[in-house]
């Protein structure tokens, strides 16, 4: 079965062409639906029976895994085997009927604008890694992109003349304008801390770290978090915190919806939309702590 999971993954990188991120997880998913397949005695993907999928969600449950990680698994699976089916590989997809646990839909947690303004302003810039952190954020906050994007960007992908940058993902290129104060704290990093990080190393990264190597993932999430406490925010906040509460300030000061769902890189509308609502909600909830007579 590993074979024909790589040949999946493979196809999903060159035919559907999706994120890295996407793929990671797929992989992961089916990996250890693998592993618990050949320990009961089952190496092929022609042997899984729909009793025997039944049986995994059933341990995935008993494993006390989220709703939401459950989900996951049972479309990565439902993917799977309907492309062994269109490869004819197999005649039947034992998946055909298997259901995702209900998941509750959660809200994304956002940030006031003051919060944001809170948070953008406890980077230290008297130094380099300050400088750095304080254009990380205020691009994050400027463009709504993602953070795997952000740490992706290139020189070569800023725009400082006419205040834009190129996101790309696979063969799609997004074009994402910023601000002012975006612009002036990229150019001080650029010209004042920059270099100093690199060292004499020559890397093409937009953001490096302490060692002159590209950003990660968990390193810039360390130092957002890092940056929340020292603000005294106490919203679980995440990278992601930024692009929803991007989304939402927008939206509440009249951008329109097609815009932004652009801005964010959203191929379907309606995953957009969700933003709209989400200062009614916020207004609700601070109504609700706040009035007296509520």
């Amino acid at each position: 079965m590993i074979n024909a999971i790589q040949d999946f993954i493979q196809y999903l990188h060159n035919v559907k062409k999706m994120s890295q991120n996407t793929e990671v997880s797929y992989e992961r998913d089916l990996k250890k639906m693998r592993i618990w397949l050949n320990e009961q005695g089952i190496d092929s993907a022609d042997q899984v029976t729909r009793t025997n999928l039944n049986s995994y969600m059933l341990y995935l449950e008993r494993e006390h895994l989220s709703p939401a990680t459950v989900s996951r698994s049972v479309a990565s699976i439902r993917a799977f085997f309907q492309f062994q089916v269109k490869e004819h590989k197999l005649s039947e997809d034992p998946s055909e009927g298997l259901k995702p646990p209900k998941v509750e839909k959660k809200l994304p947690e956002i940030l006031t604008v003051q919060e944001v303004d809170l948070l953008l302003a406890q980077p230290d810039d008297r130094t380099p890694k300050g400088i750095r952190d304080k254009a990380m954020l205020e691009l994050l906050y400027a463009t709504g992109i993602r953070v795997s994007e952000l740490i992706h960007l290139k020189l070569s992908d800023v725009n400082m003349q006419l205040g834009y940058i190129t996101c790309k993902d696979h063969e799609k290129d997004r074009i994402v304008p910023f601000g002012s104060t975006a612009r002036r704290a990229l150019e001080r990093y650029i010209k004042e801390a920059r270099g100093g990080l690199l060292g004499a190393q020559d890397a093409g990264w937009l953001f490096v770290n302490c060692s002159g190597k590209s950003m990660s993932r968990q390193g810039f999430w360390k130092v957002l978090k890092g940056y929340a406490s020292q603000a005294g925010i106490m919203a679980d906040i995440t990278p992601h915190t930024l692009r929803h509460s991007f989304a939402t300030h927008l939206l509440q000061n009249g951008a329109d919806l097609k815009s932004v769902q652009e801005m964010l890189g959203h191929s379907d509308i309606s995953t957009t939309q969700m933003y709209l609502n989400m200062g009614i909600y916020k207004m609700r909830d601070v109504y609700n702590r706040a009035h007296p007579r509520k």
